[in-house]
């Protein structure tokens, strides 16, 4: 069946705080099983390839997918 995650139903439909296109400072907090470091904004996750534990850094917001966003650093 397709249940997908946070219960019955196709997705969840909060309202995300972040959208393509914005730029933030975040700290990285963690690194994912794949590598990835790990920023939070109001809980919600944001994946950050090519950074590390405690860095501080500017991002910029790819991808918003349903429970998590991915984003590039700005250089």
């Amino acid at each position: 069946m397709g249940f997908g995650r946070g219960g019955f139903g196709g997705g969840n439909d909060m309202p995300k705080p972040v959208k393509v296109g914005d730029e933030l400072d975040v700290t990285i907090e963690a690194v994912a099983a794949k590598g990835d470091g790990i920023a939070k904004k109001e809980g919600f996750v944001i994946f950050v390839p090519g950074t590390a534990v405690g860095e501080t850094c500017k991002i910029r917001i790819t991808a918003v997918k349903a429970s998590s966003a991915v984003a590039e650093k700005v250089v």
